[in-house]
């Protein structure tokens, strides 16, 4: 499980292309309902405009279950296709990119069009500002009270969290961890199951 870069921010970059506008959009979208939400969303922003052709990693950079693109009634290939291009060699994850285009007048052909969406991708992949998206392992670890300070300050150093703590005859602790990140417990703390 490696970790990749996702969208920090909504980001929009516009180019013109013969009196053509085409307006790029990329989101944070982590699942294929978001990007289809954010997919929407843009259709209902943009009720006038002539195409919404898109294109999205809805998880991992690598996971094809969640890929997706749309010419929108382009010519099949100049649209979908050159976005989703872009964002394969991009290595980002989680992000949909749709390129809204108000047609201008002037017809640009087959390999005008895929060369403009291509283009309009490329402006907003460069303009977007990227975080890390760690993977994360879920354990739930079994320990004396005493050692309870010890253990959260070990998860937190290790850019973990406490998802919950229950209190019976010790203490059981379910945290969530880089999975990347080595978890230094004492020896006497043993993850007692991985749930994920």
């Amino acid at each position: 499980m490696a970790d990749y870069d996702i969208p920090a921010q909504t980001t929009e970059s516009e180019i013109d292309v013969k009196k053509s506008r085409f307006i790029a959009f990329a989101a944070h979208t982590p699942g294929i309902e978001s990007a289809k939400s954010f997919i929407q969303s843009l259709k209902d922003r943009y009720p006038d405009a002539r195409h919404h052709c898109y294109a999205f990693k809805a998880g991992k950079p690598e996971d094809s279950n969640q890929f997706g693109f749309s010419d929108d009634n382009e010519p099949s290939g100049t649209a979908g296709m050159p976005i989703f291009s872009h964002l394969q060699h991009s290595n980002l994850g989680e992000i949909t990119i749709v390129v809204v285009r108000y047609f201008g007048g002037i017809k640009l052909g087959t390999g005008g069009l895929a060369r403009a969406y291509g283009d309009a991708a490329k402006a907003v992949i460069e303009a977007l500002p990227l975080k890390r998206h760690i993977q994360m392992t879920t354990l739930k670890l079994e320990l004396d009270f005493a050692q309870e300070a010890l253990v959260r300050s070990i998860v937190e150093n290790a850019g973990g969290n406490i998802l919950a703590a229950d209190y019976t005859s010790q203490v059981a602790l379910t945290v969530e961890v880089p999975s990347n990140e080595p978890l230094n417990l004492p020896y006497s703390v043993v993850p007692s199951r991985s749930t994920i």
